[in-house]
């Protein structure tokens, strides 16, 4: 069964989460934020095990001398559970069953995810379950994401690298903290420009092989350019190479 995914990638700020769901809304398909899930995990940890300081790669602290291991974080994630809900093309986060798209914006939650994603075992767990999410869906899912196209999804027939300059990516970091919903809905009607790098080769670590072919697109630009390639990819004929 060939995989029906978009892989989109690219540093904090870049416009991923604004392009993907664009582009999925564009082609018919459903959107998928792998930070939203990483959030909520995050969520579920503060409210269920404490808001203690940063630990170490190992696990986070739970007190004087404790930490919370990583298998308590994914036995919490598990148990609750943290999911992944498609909702109108949309997979949304729950955790114990309640829909928690904007509590996972909050900025408690903004200033720890860090922690609780570098944690090797959480990455893996939330892996996991961004790919049984793809594999269970009958059309097609953009992804967006760290590590999307060369961790998550390496045989993705398309992947795409986004950057924006260091400036645009601070303006676009200050906007959500002071507009949260409202600048990210202005960002998604507007045309702020990035540099959209599209690639399809598989690349281990870092940009996907290819991601060096980049040109300079402003948003209404990149979307209908990402809507025509898979179209172009997946209505061609299975014994036809493409291009």
């Amino acid at each position: 069964m060939t995989l029906r995914v978009i892989a989109i990638d690219g540093p904090a700020a870049s416009g991923k989460s604004s392009t993907a769901a664009l582009v999925a809304r564009r082609l018919g398909w459903a959107h998928l934020d792998s930070g939203a899930l990483y959030r909520a995990i995050t969520l579920a940890v503060l409210d269920n095990l404490g808001e203690q300081g940063a630990g170490s790669p190992k696990g986070v602290p739970d007190g004087p001398g404790e930490r919370w291991s990583a298998e308590r974080i994914i036995a919490l994630a598990e148990d609750l559970p943290v999911r992944l809900v498609l909702v109108d093309d949309v997979f949304r986060p729950e955790v114990a069953g309640v829909d928690v798209a904007q509590a996972i914006r909050s900025e408690r939650v903004t200033q720890r995810v860090s922690e609780i994603a570098a944690i090797p075992e959480v990455r893996h767990w939330v892996n996991v379950q961004q790919q049984e999410a793809v594999q269970g869906h009958p059309r097609g899912v953009v992804v967006d994401g760290r590590d999307i196209g060369t961790v998550v999804f390496p045989d993705a027939p398309l992947k795409v690298f986004l950057t924006a300059s260091p400036e645009e990516r601070a303006r676009r970091r200050l906007a959500e903290r002071r507009g949260g919903r409202a600048a990210q809905s202005r960002r998604r009607r507007g045309g702020t420009r990035h540099h959209a790098a599209l690639a399809r080769a598989a690349g281990p670590g870092g940009r996907s092989a290819g991601a060096d072919a980049a040109a300079r697109l402003g948003l209404a630009a990149c979307v209908p350019e990402l809507g025509y390639r898979p179209r172009a990819h997946w209505s061609k004929p299975a014994t036809e190479p493409v291009s």
